[in-house]
């Protein structure tokens, strides 16, 4: 199993989150790793959009657009 790390949250956020995805995460836990693999899937995602647009602008600064 991997190594944790300990996070402290306001109780008011937690309440507020497990009652409201209680139905597709058992606990809050699982809700920020998800949370967290999605934020950093689109950091990634934005990251390959700005490789595009870098890509595009080359070529059509070489006519080839």
């Amino acid at each position: 199993m991997n190594a944790t790390r300990e996070v402290h949250l306001p109780e008011e956020l937690c309440a507020a989150a497990e009652k409201k995805f209680t139905n597709r995460f058992k606990t809050v836990e699982e809700l920020l790793i998800f949370a967290l693999r999605e934020l950093l899937n689109e950091d990634s995602s934005a990251l390959n959009a700005a490789e595009k647009l870098v890509l595009e602008q080359r070529l059509r600064d070489l006519g080839y657009i």
